[in-house]
């Protein structure tokens, strides 16, 4: 037993310096390819065995010829331990550069296609993370590309809309100016719609750009859908009476929900203005609220005769108004972004679908959490 201790001690001591040796030079080459990693590793293991034994062979007084052997028998050990390390580093390295040239593509044009020739398990974790990544870059390309798309027309759209006015202002101005407006009351009256109609189009200007900053502010107290859906109506009936639209809000049930009252109230005013404008006279627009699951929903039902299925996932995008509805006073485009926008900002959200004779705006807002 105490020999075979007196072994295990000089075995151990001949392997710890040479892997002390190796640590250093492990350390010296952590900057190489990992060819030359493998390789280090590879002889510092066959090195441990040779300090080893040659450790034990001189306690043990081998005889030369015993020795010799024994060397022998560990150098070709030795080769053919080098030899394999080498010929695996290459091999993960020549993965390792397909990896890397795959990636240099998906810099250049946006897209990552995995190399075809197999790798490690860790290489190919790491090209599955680089096609996800790229799956995840081209969704926010296109999502920039259609928002992009969306500015550039809801700039073109509001210059549209403020040039009209502004010209029609200034001739009215000029016409009241110069003493040759026939009937100047009217002149008064039909400056101070103008003058309202832009008034409102800066306020949506100003609150779609509170949204898209992030700033929007709400406060949210527990209401009812009730009053909400109330509110929303007697702000609409003017409106409604002028188009000849009837409105009915029957189906509403009294759910609580935690809302900032004046945001939302802007919401259900938003589709309700909306769906009156696109109904024609003497048709219906309905308002309905009722619970599912964990949820309310609160819809708007006109009778506008359904919007093209191509158009209906751009319905919510800022300045999309449809191709008959591009002239004032239809506006700019603006009230079912910020639908949107403020429905959003209550963890809930706005959809669309066509129905007989209409459309259907839906906002799904959660129920707020049990107390206790």
């Amino acid at each position: 037993m105490k020999d075979l201790l007196l072994i295990a001690a000089f075995a151990l001591g001949g392997a710890a310096c040479a892997g002390a040796v190796g640590a250093v030079v492990l350390r010296l080459l952590r900057h190489r390819s990992v060819a030359v990693s493998l390789t280090v590793v590879a002889a510092v293991t066959v090195t441990a065995m040779l300090a080893g034994t040659l450790a034990v062979a001189r306690a043990m007084f081998l005889s030369p010829h015993d020795l010799t052997v024994v060397t022998l028998v560990v150098a070709m050990a030795a080769v053919v331990s080098l030899a394999t390390a080498l010929f695996l580093g290459r091999w993960v390295v020549a993965r390792s550069r397909d990896l890397a040239r795959a990636a240099r593509h998906f810099g250049d044009d946006g897209s990552f296609a995995a190399p075809a020739a197999p790798a490690t398990a860790e290489l190919a974790a790491l090209s599955r993370e680089l096609a996800a990544t790229s799956a995840k870059l081209a969704a926010s390309r296109e999502r920039e590309r259609a928002l992009e798309t969306s500015r550039r027309e809801l700039v073109a759209w509001i210059s549209h809309d403020l040039r009209t006015p502004l010209a029609g202002l200034r001739a009215m101005a000029e016409a009241l100016e110069d003493g040759v407006a026939t009937d100047p009351a009217r002149y008064h009256r039909q400056i101070g719609a103008e003058v309202e109609r832009l008034n409102a189009m800066v306020g949506d200007l100003f609150e779609l750009s509170r949204i898209h900053a992030g700033a929007l502010t709400l406060t949210p107290t527990r209401i009812s859908v009730y009053d909400l859906v109330g509110d929303a109506l007697s702000g609409a009936d003017p409106l409604a009476h002028a188009h000849g639209v009837r409105l009915v809000g029957a189906e509403v049930e009294p759910v609580p929900v935690d809302v900032d009252g004046k945001e939302m109230t802007r919401v259900l005013a938003n589709l309700l203005v909306n769906a009156i404008r696109h109904t024609p006279a003497d048709g219906t627009v309905a308002i309905a609220a009722e619970r599912r699951a964990d949820a309310v929903i609160l819809s708007v039902t006109d009778g506008c005769g359904g919007i093209p299925d191509e158009d209906l996932p751009r319905v919510f995008d800022t300045g999309w108004r449809g191709t008959l509805a591009r002239t004032p006073p239809a506006g700019a485009g603006l009230g079912l972004a910020i639908v949107r926008g403020i429905v959003e900002a209550h963890d809930g959200r706005a959809e669309v679908r066509n129905v007989p004779g209409g459309c259907r705006f839906e906002v799904t807002l959660p129920l707020p959490a049990p107390v206790g």
